[in-house]
């Protein structure tokens, strides 16, 4: 089975996982009926319409 010959350093580990972080999220928006923000095309949280 093959093993690293040597410790792979932190730099090089942090190049390897740049993609790995959080996706920016969706546009949001004012619900029309009560004014609280939402995710477009989802049912408001705050009154449940759509």
């Amino acid at each position: 089975m093959a093993v690293p010959k040597r410790r792979v350093s932190k730099t090089r580990a942090a190049k390897r996982r740049t993609h790995y972080r959080l996706k920016k999220t969706a546009t949001i928006q004012k619900c029309p009926s009560c004014g609280a923000y939402k995710k477009p095309h989802t049912i408001c949280p705050s009154c449940g319409e759509y």
